[in-house]
């Protein structure tokens, strides 16, 4: 399986790859507009990502409109099953929340810090554990 982590932040990138780097084949970039760049080169290679662990403030584009850009791909092309997308912040804000779940579909939610059992207990939820 393939995932792709989505921070600017050098620390977490670190914590994140870490964490994953025994389940998952790990892609990193630090942006947005990478993101979406990576997403849609991993599908034109046919090797899509499963999972998208995407921070929400970033430089450049910020993570839901690039899940937005994302879901707008996967919506054209027809793609299936839709990726599945962790975000990311260190805002524990309701509003946030309910713009990335309802307008940009994320499949799950975390406030930083992202520790590993969280983590753990989102993927499992996801389906991504025990594949």
């Amino acid at each position: 399986m393939r995932a792709l982590i989505v921070e600017d932040e050098f620390l977490s990138r670190k914590v994140l790859r870490s964490f994953l780097m025994t389940l998952f084949e790990v892609d990193i970039v630090v942006n947005g507009r990478e993101a979406v760049e990576a997403f849609r080169l991993a599908h034109k290679e046919g090797s899509p990502y499963d999972l998208i662990l995407m921070d929400i403030m970033m430089p450049e584009v910020d993570g839901i409109e690039a899940l937005r850009k994302i879901r707008e791909m996967e919506d054209a092309g027809g793609l299936k099953p839709k990726v599945k997308v962790i975000m990311t912040t260190a805002l524990d804000d309701p509003q946030t929340v309910i713009k990335s779940f309802y307008d940009g579909e994320a499949s799950a939610y975390i406030v930083k810090p992202v520790a590993k059992d969280k983590l753990y207990t989102e993927l499992e939820k996801l389906g991504l554990l025990n594949k």
